[in-house]
């Protein structure tokens, strides 16, 4: 596990320096993983300019497999097995990812899909794929059909929104392909395998046409990302004033969403927000306190954190943990792991004072980071999610208040 130093005093940042016996002996336990995030290949047929795993601080990816062996596989798969039994769990979701998962191959996907299902016969296993979707086809959606997995596909809005950033190392765009692959996933064959769509926000792209140009697609979701930024590196557009140009954004899709006469797709961040106003919990990462319940496994069996985490400094998402000799428990006792389970004691001073604590968790953990103080920050993004999460109460509340007799 990589420990960022402060560069003046060398000092670990936190949360390296976070007593996790002490967090024990006051009654906390950890949350089991339900998630793990297996990257079956780690590299992409796009080059995306905005891509935390290959253009920002962490390069860890060069020395990584290409592919995850057969071997490899077999190890997560019983490591995952020994986890769902011990915490006696009854279903787990496990994601195929890269890079391009899909450059892995139909045998590959197909192997890695059967050995996780076979590894836990009495556990409900989900199986889900995130993929940029150029290369979806008849042959890849035979293979989901069959094995029942869901579908996930990043695309940006219109073509010329998509293309912005979303190209091919040569420049060329990538809409136009990924159209035709989620118009392919969309016939009425494979049309239950669609999640969802995820969709980074540019604020140079209109936020109303760009919804409307994926709600196009009838999705059952759509969950709007902010781009990957810190402190260190702030976010495009971010400036240092009160300015809350991605809260903007994101107010107006909201209110094009929430006005429409029936619910055209679900938009996760929005759902999210709503939920945690009315009192109900949310498990994500995005927003809420609860705890995060993921992890990582690299394609060469090395266990990591949320892959977003590359994007603050080189190791910041890396464990000293191998699926070949250790197993998922030891990683709940990770300090890095356990501050993304503690709820309200990550958050930072200025954050426990701030009445909407909550609903806005802090925000993305990964958009806390600043050199010399680790993690124990408002988000980069603290001024837009205020923005956010106060328009969407003071509309939902209004429409509360009518219902009343």
């Amino acid at each position: 596990m990589a420990i960022e130093l402060d560069p003046v005093t060398r000092r670990p940042e936190w949360p390296d320096t976070l007593d996790v016996r002490a967090l024990l002996e006051s009654g906390w336990r950890p949350t089991p993983f339900r998630e793990f995030i297996i990257k079956v290949h780690s590299r992409c047929n796009l080059a995306c300019d905005y891509c935390y795993m290959y253009e920002m601080a962490d390069q860890g990816w060069r020395r990584q497999p290409r592919r995850m062996s057969r071997p490899v596989i077999d190890q997560v798969a019983r490591r995952v097995a020994e986890h769902a039994e011990a915490n006696l769990l009854r279903r787990v979701d496990v994601v195929l990812h890269g890079g391009e998962p899909l450059l892995a191959g139909v045998d590959h996907l197909r192997y890695a899909a059967t050995t996780f299902r076979a590894a836990m016969p009495d556990v409900e296993v989900g199986l889900h794929v995130q993929t940029n979707g150029v290369l979806i086809d008849s042959y890849y959606l035979e293979l989901f059909d069959e094995l029942d997995i869901t579908i996930g596909v990043s695309l940006d809005g219109d073509e010329e929104g998509n293309d912005r950033h979303r190209r091919r190392a040569d420049g060329r765009g990538s809409y136009r392909e990924v159209r035709a692959g989620i118009e392919a996933l969309t016939a009425p064959p494979y049309r239950r395998l669609f999640g969802g769509i995820l969709s980074t926000v540019d604020l140079r792209n209109d936020p109303v046409a760009t919804y409307e140009s994926l709600l196009a697609f009838d999705p059952p979701s759509v969950d709007f990302l902010l781009p990957h930024g810190n402190w260190d590196a702030p976010p495009p557009g971010r400036r240092d004033d009160d300015t809350t140009p991605y809260g903007d954004w994101l107010v107006r899709v909201f209110d094009r969403w929430y006005g429409a006469e029936v619910q055209e797709t679900r938009v996760r961040l929005f759902s999210a927000i709503i939920r945690l106003l009315l009192g109900r919990r949310f498990i994500g990462e995005s927003v809420g306190l609860a705890p995060v319940s993921l992890v990582v496994v690299e394609t060469n069996g090395r266990m990591e954190q949320v892959d977003a985490l590359k994007s603050t400094f080189e190791g910041a998402a890396g464990t000293p943990l191998h699926v070949a000799r250790d197993p998922f428990d030891t990683a709940l006792m990770l300090p890095p792991i356990v501050a993304r389970q503690i709820g309200e004691r990550a958050l930072s001073p200025l954050c426990r004072k701030c009445r909407i604590r909550r609903v806005c968790g802090g925000g993305h953990y990964v958009h806390r980071y600043r050199s010399g103080e680790g993690f124990l920050n408002p988000s980069v993004y603290c001024n837009d999610l205020y923005r956010l999460i106060t328009h969407i109460h003071e509309v939902v509340a209004a429409d509360v208040k009518g219902l009343a007799p």
